[in-house]
């Protein structure tokens, strides 16, 4: 997956012993600086099409593009789900459940073998063709597209926790979920309150979700999801949602 770049900046004043009621703690890469004290810049370098499309800004310097690294590819042998506009256009999530391999179309009784999916991680193909050849969004932009990911989100909403993280797949369906914006010098600059909320509200229906399929150390694959994210997560969050 591409470098990460960090930079936030605090929203409020620091409150007194704010640790020992805060279950969560930016990792040891988030920086914050006190200079601009009521703005928030997190940014984190993706690329949006793993298979090599990459839907970028025009807005920005030339030269910047130099400055995002390519992504890693996707990660061999894993499940992909295939999307196109008519299926974004029918909220269609058939194409989530095929990955199994299984005629089925019953979303209650999917995953049958969700170590499967964990093992094999799943990716997203996503062949979306624009009204306008030269529109310059990228697919996150797209509201028929965030529409589809938000009812994937709502149907199964652990789904980020089995996703291919090192290939750019979690931060895609996060730019899916949260407010952003591209910038081809720092990748996907997310607003950071809304990523802060997005990454707790995964921790605890991934975690759940971990629990009841019985999957090992569900504690530290949420802890893992969460860095890839930016954050850091503490045992004292676990404890209180046991």
């Amino acid at each position: 997956m591409a470098a990460t770049s960090i930079n936030v900046l605090p929203l409020i004043p620091p409150l007194p012993n704010a640790n020992s009621f805060l279950p969560f703690k930016p990792t040891s890469f988030l920086s914050i600086s006190s200079n601009k004290r009521f703005k928030a810049d997190f940014s984190l370098s993706v690329a949006f099409n793993p298979s090599g499309n990459f839907d970028f800004s025009l807005t920005e310097d030339e030269n910047e593009t130099q400055q995002v690294a390519p992504p890693l590819p996707p990660t061999q042998g894993r499940l992909e789900i295939e999307i196109d506009n008519d299926i974004i256009r029918r909220l269609d999530l058939s194409p989530v459940i095929a990955i199994e391999g299984s005629d089925s179309c019953a979303t209650d009784s999917f995953p049958a073998e969700p170590k499967k999916l964990l093992e094999k991680t799943v990716g997203f193909t996503i062949n979306y063709e624009r009204e306008d050849p030269l529109d310059p969004r990228e697919l996150s932009e797209f509201p028929d597209i965030r529409l589809w990911y938000v009812r994937l989100d709502a149907t199964y909403p652990w789904f980020p926790v089995v996703l291919d993280w090192r290939a750019g797949e979690l931060a895609r369906y996060a730019a899916m979920l949260v407010p952003h914006q591209i910038s081809l010098r720092k990748g996907v600059v997310f607003n950071p309150e809304a990523l802060e909320l997005f990454v707790m509200n995964k921790a605890f229906s991934a975690y759940s979700w971990l629990k009841q399929q019985n999957v090992p150390k569900p504690k530290l694959k949420i802890k893992d999801m969460a860095r890839m994210l930016g954050f850091g997560l503490a045992d004292e969050l676990f404890d209180l949602i046991e």
